[in-house]
Formats: structure tokens, C-alpha cells, sequence
């Protein structure tokens, strides 16, 4: 078997590999941000709210998608790190039948109650048009969505990640000259968004399908056995990122509600920019985590301990610069990156500065709390994964929103994120410390050279 997860790993050589997953996630992340510049500069400060308030429903297709990618990719590579090959392709094929089956029935759901869906996500009557075309066309492409995601996974783990990288990078330039075409030329308005950025989607879904039909790659589609146990354990294992995209769907809307009811839709606009760009954050650390777990799952089904805490220390020397980059270079860049959706003589500028000046903190913390929720599904442990999930975007972030804007306002309303983070990174190095020995990297605690 030919695969780069057995390459031996420094600090270098671990950015070569995961380099091309960052640049695919950011890619991701980019369908749904250039939407939002094309729809705020085109359409309106409305639809762009329009786009946020139904998008919960979108981080449910996603989140299906990312809980069979994660907790699937975890299965497989941890087979080929034990040399079962037949069984990890044949755990493939089934994990990918039950990501299509899932996002369908979710597809369907949401179809036939739509209306009932987009009110009960906060809509008004002046907005409820935008919403169901918005969400009406990108519901329709529900399992180019999910294999968009899921093949992103597959292919690091199938040692193809540049061809995720060309596939994605293919599929984000698909999108951005369509959304000129639909909503600059013809017109069409934010249902010409969505059908940008679900054509971005088809075109690397495809890619993924033609590859995994070649039998000649060492991980590809064959007859399935219907095994029960491993799509269970695939649920239970990815079902943190589930968790992570339900969250998403609930503190979108906690957001929507308060903000509304607050600032009107401009509050909605803007805490929308603000998450356009954590979004495009975020995606940078989910890009590294999925370069890193197929690596991690290898090498602990391989038991190479060695390769182990390197791979962990590593990346939380990474995580740690990239943070403080990322947190520098955002505050720094905060006027232009507003401006890109609203203009800096409107109002929703003035809001949207203020808030991304305190939200911002919050990027010193997430990058490792991330990381820490992946590592624990590479290792296969669902259960510590999705605590550190919950913590950071749910049980935290309601008890702040309860908290904060009852003292501080408008202000406690952007607090509220970087408190969750901070508490969460508490939570996040306890557990680091308390399963070191468990996994198998407790020498990354201890003085040692750095191999570059």
C-alpha cells in the first residue's frame, strides 16, 4: 500500500502535508462568504439577513456530512494503519451510502415544511421571500453538499490531498464567476447565490466520485456489507461535529433573536459579517484537523507512538502561532474586511466594527479548542470530542448570552463567544494532560529538540 499517512512527520513536513486541507477548507468556507459580499453589495442588507436566519438548516446538512467524514475517516484510516485494507473500503462505501441517505431524508423534511421552517428560525414577513429562495435552492442540492464535505475527508485520507486541494480551488472559482453571471448579469438575486455556491459544490463532488471508482486506488468504492456496528460507531465517533453544526443552527439563531430584537436587521447583518469571517478562520484550523486525523488514526491503529507525539505537538505549536497571527493581522485588517460587505459610511459598518473589535478576542482560543475535539475523534473518542464541542458552542455560549447582555448590552451580546472559547481551552489542556498516556504522546510535555 502506497499511502503518505506512513511518512515520517517534523514540524515542517506536517504543514506540507495538512497545507493543501487549509487551503480546501478555506476554499469551503469561501462559497458561502462570497455569497454573502454579492448579496449585500447586490441585493441588500435584508437578504443578506435573510441568508443567515435559514443557513441553520444548511449547518444541518453539514453537520451530517462532517459526522460521517470525521468519525468515517477515523474508522478507515485506523484500518489501513492495521493493514485491513478490504474492510476499510468496504467501510467506505457503507459510510458514504448513510451520509447520502441522512442529508436526503433532511432534504425532504425540510421541503415539505418549509414555510413552518423559515418562520420558526425568526423570519418576518418582509424577509420570508429571501429566505425560501435562498434556502429552496440550496436544500435541492443536499448530497452534492454532503459529498462536497465528505470527499474534502476522504481524499487526505486516501493520501490524495492535492486532488482535494485542485477540486476545491476548481469548485470556489465555479462559484465566484457565477455569482457575478447570475446576480451582476441576469439578475437573478439571492437565488442566483445559491445557485452559484451549489454548482461550486457539484463540480468537486464529482471529482471525489470518479476517484473513488478507480479501482486502482488504495481506498475506493466496492460492494458493501451492511454492518451495522461501524456506522454506528462512525455516528458515534463524528457525532461532536454533529454537535458543532447543531450548535451552529441554535447559536445562529439565539443571535438572530437577540440582535433583532436589539439592533433590527442591521444586528443581524452584522453579527452575519462577523461570522463570515470566523467562518473563514475556523475553516483554516478545520483544513489542519483534517489533514492531521488520518495521520493521528493511522499511526495509533499502527501503535507508532513516536509519529504520535510528534503529530500532537506539532500541531499545537502551529495552532499557537497561527492564532496570534490571525488575531494580529484581523485587527489590524478589521476596516477593510468590513467594508468588503457593507460600505463605511453606513450604519451597519459602525455596528459591525465595534462588535468584530471585542468578538475578535475570541480567535486567540478557538484554534486549539478545535483541535483538541478532532484529535479526541481521530483517537476514536466521541465522547471527550463532543464534550469539548459542546462546551465551546453551546453550554457556554447560552450561559454567556444569559449573562453578558443583561450587564453590558449590546457590547455583553460580542462578548459572549470569546468567553465560551476561554473557558472552553481550560477544559481543552485538562483533557490533553489527562489522556496523554491513554494515546500514547506524554513525551510532548517534556523538553525535547524539535525535528524541522
Amino acid at each position: 500500500m502506497n499511502n503518505t499517512l506512513q511518512n515520517r512527520i517534523t514540524f515542517t513536513s506536517l504543514i506540507k502535508y495538512t497545507l493543501p486541507t487549509i487551503i480546501m477548507m478555506i476554499c469551503f468556507s469561501l462559497y458561502t462568504i462570497i455569497d454573502g459580499m454579492f448579496i449585500s453589495r447586490f441585493v441588500g442588507a435584508d437578504a443578506l439577513s435573510a441568508s443567515n436566519i435559514v443557513y441553520p438548516i444548511i449547518f444541518l446538512v453539514l453537520g451530517v456530512g462532517t459526522m460521517f467524514a470525521t468519525g468515517g475517516s477515523a474508522i478507515v484510516a485506523r484500518k489501513l494503519g492495521e493493514n485491513n485494507v478490504d474492510e476499510a473500503r468496504e467501510n467506505f462505501t457503507l459510510i458514504t451510502l448513510g451520509a447520502l441517505v441522512v442529508g436526503m431524508i433532511i432534504e425532504i423534511i425540510t421541503i415539505i415544511f418549509i414555510k413552518k421552517i423559515i418562520y420558526l428560525l425568526g423570519s418576518t414577513n418582509a424577509l420570508y421571500f429571501y429566505c425560501k429562495e435562498y434556502l429552496l435552492y440550496m436544500i435541492l442540492f443536499t448530497p452534492f453538499i454532503i459529498l462536497k464535505f465528505f470527499f474534502d475527508y476522504f481524499l487526505v485520507t486516501a493520501g490524495a490531498a492535492k486532488l482535494g486541494l485542485f477540486s476545491g480551488l476548481l469548485g470556489g472559482v465555479v462559484n465566484i464567476i457565477l455569482d457575478y453571471v447570475f446576480m451582476v448579469n441576469i439578475n437573478m438575486g439571492i437565488k442566483g447565490a445559491a445557485l452559484a455556491t451549489c454548482i461550486g459544490y457539484i463540480v468537486p463532488s464529482f471529482i471525489g466520485i470518479f476517484y473513488f471508482l478507480n479501482k486502482k486506488h488504495t481506498l475506493h468504492f466496492v460492494k458493501p456489507k451492511l454492518t451495522l456496528n461501524v456506522l454506528a460507531n462512525c455516528c458515534s465517533n463524528g457525532y461532536s461535529e454533529m454537535i458543532t453544526q447543531i450548535s451552529n443552527c441554535v447559536t445562529t439563531f439565539v443571535y438572530n433573536v437577540v440582535l433583532m430584537k436589539l439592533l433590527g436587521a442591521d444586528g443581524v447583518a452584522s453579527i452575519t459579517i462577523i461570522l463570515y469571517i470566523q467562518m473563514l478562520l475556523n475553516a483554516a484550523y478545520m483544513g489542519f484537523i483534517s489533514g492531521v486525523q488520518p495521520r493521528i488514526s493511522f499511526n495509533y491503529g499502527s501503535k507508532d507512538s513516536e509519529q504520535l507525539k510528534n503529530i500532537i505537538k506539532y500541531s499545537l505549536m502551529i495552532i499557537s502561532i497561527f492564532a496570534l497571527f490571525t488575531f494580529s493581522l484581523s485587527r489590524q485588517n478589521a476596516n477593510f474586511l468590513i467594508s468588503i460587505f457593507t460600505s463605511k459610511e453606513s450604519s451597519l459598518f459602525g455596528i459591525t466594527h465595534n462588535a468584530f473589535m471585542i468578538f475578535s478576542f475570541g480567535f486567540l482560543f478557538n484554534g486549539i479548542n478545535i483541535f483538541t475535539s478532532g484529535m479526541f475523534t481521530a483517537f476514536s473518542n466521541g465522547k471527550v470530542s463532543a464534550i469539548i464541542s459542546s462546551l465551546r458552542t453551546f453550554i457556554f455560549f447560552i450561559i454567556g448570552m444569559m449573562i453578558f447582555p443583561n450587564l453590558f448590552g449590546v457590547n455583553g451580546v460580542w462578548m459572549v463567544v470569546p468567553f465560551a472559547e476561554i473557558i472552553t481551552l481550560i477544559v481543552s489542556l485538562v483533557y490533553i494532560y489527562k489522556y496523554r498516556k491513554e494515546y500514547m504522546y506524554e513525551n510532548i510535555f517534556t523538553k525535547e529538540s524539535v525535528a524541522v
